[in-house]
């Protein structure tokens, strides 16, 4: 390839990333409308019933629009949003009501897919949520686990019992007394665990019985790891579904804080951080009739009592045979045209499923959708009348629904993997990202949601912006007058620097904080530094003598390594940054990383070909400011006229060039 073919497509190069990142960067610039979202609760699409009865609970200038079966309405100040959402909650309590943030776009750049970039809570704000983790849950939870733990130990000694749970505690009788001492080897497991630890209590004949109770260190223990599982729980959810730069913490003994800095459907976000969906596997008690024991309301020993989504009874073995606890992976997909979800279970699991399955070819196997909800608990009038005129809080209780979603013929020996078919799409969606992002250790239930103001207010925000922009204002005056037609190629590189690094965030899931801008501001000082490098080399070779043409090749040669040694070494802290730091480090690394990236293109490739473009092939005079105004060479006689009046000469007698 020659010369100008390799000038062609260097400026062709150029030329079409520039227009690619500002047509990424465009959608950024475009003002932003604060909205709100209408969605039911079980994402079914709404139908315009539903449209006409949200414009109905609102003024008349606000028109809804019903897309894709949600109801969008944008406003034109926070304030009248947060007025029209309480209206609308109060008309159509069943409904999700969720806050959201939509750029007014033109519908070229939406049929493009382009979106701007996602600013974080310290700069336009978000939603909140804050949920409250059921401390009764963590209990009854426990003592289930005790129950079945208690049990098995009980069986595996070989002593007859009966056990339930009964006032806080796990209550085991014997069938004969003469068991006492197989029982309380059995039982006694947990003595020697100190203050976290089962308190057994031991009542003696004629009704031989132990009483097992969970000490204060333990529920202690158990609400602060059910906690801090339910925060991990939370975060991994918000990362599912693509949103970062959240926050999620613990606040008190029993309430979690989410923060979210904009998403693009709200409604879903918060119908999947309070789900507590799960599922079990078990198989169909074959021996007994379903609709005798739904008629009596009450399955034989060893079985449950379960409906499927048609209201169909079945009679289901009470052993489980997996949960979903026991998954490691749930991907969503469309099999033979059906969505299903695939699953994928871990190593006990698996060998759980592979033994039932095994011995039980022929049979059907149950697939159960487990979910916990939080109901009013009943009360009589007069507590609730009382509570309503108190101003308190009326009396919840958490209410576990379990529906059989699927029930099917076992055909072969099943193990790790196998698919779950018989839900609808977005509801295969949702149950693939819950299973995937790890179960709750407890239901939680909102208590409180809204929009969040930006953290550091308006005030300091406009001032960080002047800031930013008197810095980078300052940085493109001065290289404009030091370097004159060279530092006005350095400010557009620059200003095409900043509009890369904004189309780039564009595409990636990150928000953009107030370090990050000030990433940004760093990264065009760096960009200019670079330059720098380069003018101040091409005008030492023209004290050197040289030509315009080749101080401009040898400047960006020489210069090259410097640049690339000094960007590596930031380049290497940014990483090192992203690595240990959180939050806002992260979106400052991110921003100086990719500025960093983008600057050694627009500030060595991007100013050489205007550089080509303005000077041609062969300049006779570069307008470099400082103390040089360098000439081509020229005859003898008329070297004095063309150097600059405080040239150094010193190089003159030593130049080949210059004696010409």
């Amino acid at each position: 390839m020659n010369r100008k073919s390799k000038r062609f497509l260097r400026n062709l190069t150029v030329l079409l990333v520039v227009l690619l990142g500002t047509l990424l960067a465009l959608p950024t610039f475009f003002p932003v409308d604060p909205m709100l979202q209408v969605a039911s609760e079980d994402g079914s699409p709404l139908a315009a019933a539903d449209g006409a009865a949200v414009a109905a609970a609102l003024d008349a200038r606000i028109v809804p629009e019903l897309e894709d079966g949600v109801v969008r309405l944008r406003f034109d100040s926070i304030d009248t949003q947060l007025r029209a959402k309480d209206r609308i909650a109060a008309a159509l309590p069943d409904r999700v009501v969720a806050f959201n943030l939509r750029p007014r776009l033109p519908r070229w750049l939406e049929a493009l897919g382009l979106k701007p970039v996602t600013l974080g809570l310290d700069l336009r704000g978000g939603v909140r949520f804050v949920y409250e983790m059921d401390l009764e849950s963590v209990v009854r939870r426990l003592l289930e686990a005790e129950l079945g733990a208690a049990r098995s130990a009980l069986r595996e000694a070989g002593v007859r019992e009966q056990s339930r749970i009964s006032a806080g505690s796990v209550q085991v009788e014997l069938r004969d007394a003469r068991d006492g001492d197989a029982a309380r080897a059995a039982l006694g497991r947990g003595a020697d665990l100190g203050a976290a630890a089962w308190l057994v209590r031991e009542t003696q004949p004629p009704r031989h019985a132990f009483t097992l109770t969970p000490s204060d260190a333990l529920l202690e223990a158990k609400r602060r790891a059910s906690l801090q599982q339910n925060v991990a729980t939370l975060r991994n959810r918000v990362n599912q579904l693509g949103v970062s730069e959240v926050v999620v913490q613990s606040q008190g003994a029993d309430r979690i804080l989410v923060e979210v800095p904009g998403v693009q459907d709200p409604a879903q976000l918060e119908r999947i951080l309070g789900s507590t969906a799960t599922l079990e596997w078990r198989l169909d008690d074959m021996q007994h009739g379903a609709a005798d024991a739904a008629r009596r309301h009450s399955p034989p020993a060893g079985s449950v009592l379960r409906y499927d989504r048609a209201g169909t009874p079945l009679l289901l073995q009470r052993d489980v045979i997996a949960s979903g606890e026991q998954l490691t992976d749930a991907t969503f997909s469309y099999v033979e045209g059906r969505p299903a979800v695939l699953v994928r279970l871990d190593a006990a699991g698996a060998e759980r499923m592979r033994e039932a399955t095994l011995h039980n070819v022929g049979k059907l196997l149950a697939v159960v959708y487990v979910e916990e909800k939080r109901v009013p608990a009943p009360s009589s009038n007069s507590e609730a009348e009382q509570a309503d005129a108190q101003g308190g809080e009326h009396r919840y209780r958490t209410e576990r629904a379990e529906t059989v979603i699927f029930n099917g013929r076992i055909d072969n020996v099943l193990s790790d993997r196998f698919e779950l078919r018989g839900l609808p799409p977005l509801e295969a969606q949702n149950l693939a990202l819950l299973l995937r992002s790890g179960s709750l250790a407890a239901p939680i239930y909102k208590v409180e949601s809204g929009a969040v103001s930006p953290t550091l207010g308006e005030g300091n925000i406009a001032k960080g912006r002047l800031a930013i922009a008197a810095g980078l204002g300052a940085v493109v005056v001065f290289m404009a007058a030091y370097y004159r037609v060279f530092g006005l190629i350095a400010d557009l590189a620059v200003l095409a620097n900043l509009v890369l690094v904004i189309g780039v965030l564009s595409l990636l899931p990150s928000a953009l904080t107030l370090p990050g801008m000030a990433g940004l501001v760093l990264t065009a000082g760096m960009a200019v530094d670079a330059n720098v490098l380069i003018f101040e080399r091409i005008r030492e070779e023209l004290r050197k003598g040289r030509s315009p043409s080749a101080s401009i090749e040898d400047g960006y040669a020489k210069a090259w390594a410097t640049i690339i040694d000094s960007n590596l070494t930031t380049l290497i802290a940014g990483a090192v940054l992203f690595a240990f730091g959180t939050g806002p480090i992260k979106g400052f690394a991110v921003t100086l990383s990719l500025g960093i990236v983008t600057s050694m293109f627009t500030a060595v490739v991007g100013t050489r070909v205007l550089v080509d473009l303005i000077y041609g092939r062969a300049p006779r005079r570069l307008h470099i400011g400082g103390r040089i105004e360098a000439a081509s060479p020229a005859p003898e006689s008329h070297v004095a006229a063309a150097r600059g009046p405080c040239e150094d000469r010193s190089d003159d007698r030593t130049s080949p060039e210059n004696r010409l």
